[in-house]
């Protein structure tokens, strides 16, 4: 039986507030909506309560960001969070085999994933994105139970079919390639989507992000090589989400370099670094290069500075680091300093994920896992794609 709502143990909602709150009817209600917004993603239950009610404040505060999407905003980032919490729980419970995820990098990923131009073909963006790569996908618009399907390995996982690691997407309706266990492989493979994407004439880009420790292998200095040959300089965004180790190893023992950043000038492409903590620096930032990208169709690097907030993955205890800065809590804090949401509206959002990730997991505890029948399945071996004469 899955934990209780009412006993819910996410640590961010007990750190956020020392009040408890009982649910309210409210909260079981669904909080999907017709009302879409530019980007075409749903608005958060809070921006259609505060519509009318909400203060005017000055958005010069927060990057020129209007309200709503500040509340968006907020909304993904509690909602990827509360996702990653309950499949930490999902894997403690003995349902899960392995966990690896991205709790403490809400604030980019959420900003990377309402930024992209989503879609499938090359006239919308590519994604080559890491096992870290959860609050990308929420704001895609992946539903919280595909996440946990995943994690638990059901059949009805659309990325893998249960046959692969938690945070492992694949969804070619939003040109999301699939996620690999094998790190930065991923750089090199953005280079020839966005190839593609060049010959094809359209001003899409390919996104590829990736670990800090990663950028020791020899792929992702392929991609530099290949994103930046004069002449034929390809639209990628580049991005390197440095949490400070790897695995055990921390950032000093491993980099000569100063900033990661500093690799990209040596190939003559744009770079900066970035506090990855701060959603509103993260969307403006990410928001410049893919305009860059777009205008120039010359590559870009972003080095972003982020938490890792529960440690390496599994294999170190998934236990949260109560020391580090968690940039949810502290991004809500100043949407409530501002006025720009109640205290007890933030709380009902946390609360609303929460139902609706214990719901998943239960409906997910009823579905089936993988046979050793189907192991072949998808595969190139004796398959349709096994012999390259047919193509």
């Amino acid at each position: 039986m899955a934990q209780k709502v009412s006993q819910q143990g996410s640590r961010s909602l007990k750190n956020r507030t020392d009040s408890k709150s009982t649910l309210s009817s409210k909260s079981n209600k669904k909080g999907d909506t017709k009302s879409k917004t530019k980007a075409g993603l749903v608005k958060p239950a809070s921006s259609q309560l505060r519509t009318k009610k909400i203060k005017k404040i000055n958005t010069s505060d927060f990057g020129g960001l209007s309200q709503g999407l500040l509340l968006i905003i907020h909304d993904l980032m509690v909602k990827s969070r509360v996702l990653e919490e309950r499949v930490i729980k999902i894997y403690k419970a003995g349902e899960g085999y392995f966990w690896i995820g991205g709790p403490g990098e809400e604030a980019f990923g959420i900003p990377l994933g309402l930024l992209a131009r989503k879609g499938q073909g090359l006239a919308n963006d590519w994604f080559h994105l890491h096992y870290r790569c959860t609050p990308t996908l929420i704001a895609l618009g992946m539903p919280m139970i595909d996440a946990v399907r995943l994690m638990m390995n059901r059949v009805t996982d659309p990325s893998t079919g249960g046959r692969n690691f938690a945070g492992h997407y694949c969804f070619p309706k939003w040109n999301v390639a699939p996620v690999t266990s094998p790190i930065e492989v991923q750089y090199p493979l953005a280079c020839g989507t966005a190839h593609a994407q060049k010959r094809a004439g359209f001003n899409a880009i390919s996104i590829v992000t990736g670990g800090d420790a990663g950028t020791a292998e020899g792929d992702f200095a392929s991609s530099l090589v290949w994103s930046s040959r004069k002449g034929n300089e390809l639209p990628v965004l580049i991005t390197v989400q440095n949490n400070g180790f790897g695995i055990s190893t921390p950032f000093d023992g491993q980099h000569g370099e100063t900033q990661i950043a500093d690799r990209a000038k040596a190939f003559n492409i744009r770079s900066r670094v970035i506090n990855g903590n701060d959603p509103i620096e993260s969307y403006l930032a990410i928001k410049e290069e893919m305009e860059y990208i777009r205008k120039t169709g010359k590559p870009s690097f972003i080095e972003v500075k982020v938490t890792r907030l529960y440690g390496h993955s599994s294999a170190d205890g998934a236990n949260r680091k109560n020391e580090l800065f968690d940039s949810v809590l502290e991004f809500e804090k100043k949407l409530i300093s501002a006025g720009i949401i109640k205290d007890i509206e933030a709380k009902s959002i946390w609360e609303k994920y929460e139902i609706e990730g214990v719901q998943a997991q239960e409906k997910a505890r009823t579905e089936p896992s993988p046979t050793s029948q189907s192991v072949w399945d998808h595969v190139f071996v004796d398959n349709e794609n096994a012999d390259w004469r047919k193509f």
